[in-house]
């Protein structure tokens, strides 16, 4: 058969990239075009995503793939943050990164217009203040006047499928992170918007993942002197991508989606919405296939990142790789941070923070970057053990295995102490989760595969995946009962 060949522009909370896929009938050969920072913007004391670069970046991307032979392009990004646009279809402002201060307090405001429990009860959504309903509590009292000229809403993937196809449309995955649609109606919630006061004729028609919009628009043809191909609502959303690639032949599965976040949860056929999964603070967002991803939301590999750019700021140049060799040489089990302490949320110096938190904590202090890399990685695997329980105690399951994907299947570190802690192996892989899903979607979309469970074997097949057993795993007993009485949420500033 001919070969199929889709582009998956996968935008992260720190970096981009286009990627290409070619699909012979039986495996995916996944390569890399284009790579590119996505760094936040600041004008005055507003933190912004820098759309237009990131779309010029898209373009180059869909540039170095060739003018001919491309069938198709899904685009992923974070959750929760929007575009708006006016009646011309013309961006209004670059879109506000949800680590900007604004939703400070809205949440607050938000349970004074909605009891807290029907809240959750309607949307089935972790909160989290920086998600958008909060966002645009927060813009309606301090901007009103740019929310009354929006004449469309547009959350992030599907303002980069507007400006390819010229299609204004809510994909599914996405649209469940704004904890502004029902859950179980799959729609958007009256109820919610009525009660914070937002308007729903800004928030257009939900579509399907795998919806085919149209053809890429004239112009960007022209301007890119491509040939037209389909523009695919994918899964909009970066996680629920991840979630289609991992490799399990199994109904039931954890999975980590190890990035800038840490999305731990697992897969179900219908939203848990209980009073255990609201004490627990768990989140179910759409999924491919008509599936919920039943998750939390924990801050991952931004600790490092951060930390990282720091020492960076400090005159000294590490990369990750070097990172995770000096933490795995030192000795382990000295000290812990709740990684979803409010403290280490914004950009900035978070080693300094991570010190003071061990310090208030009257733990050992790390005071070298080896130190704190293990004390992150400690401190999340630690964490992915409380998630899990939280799961196995909302679902009434029990989990053989994790499947951790996304970048951090590449920390040897990580991924043996994930093993170790929460006492089950690791299959650690695909390391371009987020990517292949999307790819895998847009196959789907053109009807070579016949679903989730023959794209998930249509990965299994294309990429490698490495086991780590757990090794002493009743030797964290101790320090996993001490991490959830005396760590998590006791560091607070």
């Amino acid at each position: 058969m001919a070969i199929k060949r889709m582009l998956a522009a996968d935008f992260g909370a720190s970096s981009g990239r286009v990627m290409a896929g070619d699909f012979d009938g039986t495996r995916m050969e996944v390569r890399t075009l284009h790579r590119f920072l996505n760094e936040p913007v600041w004008l005055f004391d507003t933190m912004h995503w820098d759309f237009l670069r990131l779309f010029h970046e898209l373009k180059e991307g869909i540039r170095k793939a060739g003018a001919s032979g491309v069938d198709s392009i899904g685009v992923d990004t974070w959750g929760v943050d929007f575009g708006l646009l006016d009646r011309e279809g013309r961006l209004l402002e670059n879109p506000v990164h949800y680590r900007d201060a604004r939703t400070a307090g809205m949440l607050e405001k938000a349970f004074e217009k909605l009891d807290r429990n029907r809240f959750y009860e309607i949307t089935g959504n972790q909160f989290m203040e920086i998600n958008t309903a909060f966002q645009l509590l927060a813009l309606k009292e301090k901007n009103p006047a740019l929310l009354e000229q929006a004449d469309r809403l547009l959350l992030m993937p599907d303002l980069f499928n507007y400006y390819l196809s010229g299609v204004a449309a809510s994909e599914y995955t996405i649209a469940s992170t704004t904890q502004l649609m029902d859950a179980a109606r799959r729609e958007w919630s009256g109820e919610v918007m009525q009660a914070l006061g937002i308007s729903q004729r800004i928030f257009p028609e939900i579509v399907k993942p795998g919806t085919v919009l149209g053809p890429l628009c004239p112009s960007v043809c022209r301007e890119l002197s491509m040939e037209p191909f389909s523009v695919v609502a994918a899964a909009g959303h970066d996680t629920q991508c991840a979630l289609a690639a991992v490799p399990s032949g199994q109904d039931d599965f954890i999975f980590v989606s190890c990035g800038t976040w840490s999305l731990f949860g697992t897969e179900l056929p219908e939203p848990v919405i209980h009073a255990d999964s609201a004490r627990y603070n768990v989140t179910n967002e759409g999924a491919f296939g008509g599936r919920i991803s039943f998750l939390k939301n924990i801050i991952g590999l931004w600790l490092i990142q951060e930390s990282r750019r720091q020492w960076i700021r400090e005159g000294q140049e590490y990369d990750f790789g070097g990172l995770e060799a000096m933490a795995a040489t030192e000795k382990g089990n000295r000290s812990f941070v709740d990684p979803d302490d409010p403290v280490f949320v914004p950009a900035g110096d978070i080693p300094a923070r991570i010190r003071a938190y061990c310090e208030k904590t009257g733990q050992a202090i790390p005071d070298t970057p080896a130190r704190i890399v293990r004390c992150i990685d400690e401190s999340l695997a630690l964490k992915y053990r409380v998630a899990m329980e939280e799961i196995c105690a909302c679902t009434k399951k029990t989990y053989s295995c994790i499947h951790l994907v996304g970048g951090g299947a590449n920390s040897r570190l990580l991924c043996q102490l994930v093993a170790d802690v929460c006492g089950v192996p690791v299959h650690a892989g695909p390391v371009e989760a987020t990517a292949c899903g999307n790819l895998a979607i847009q196959l789907a979309a053109a009807g070579e595969v016949s679903g989730l469970s023959q794209m998930r074997e249509v990965i299994a097949a294309s990429e490698d995946i490495c086991i780590y057993e757990p090794r002493a795993h009743e030797s964290w007993e101790d320090t996993y009962q001490h991490f959830k009485t005396e760590i998590v949420g006791k560091g607070k500033m």
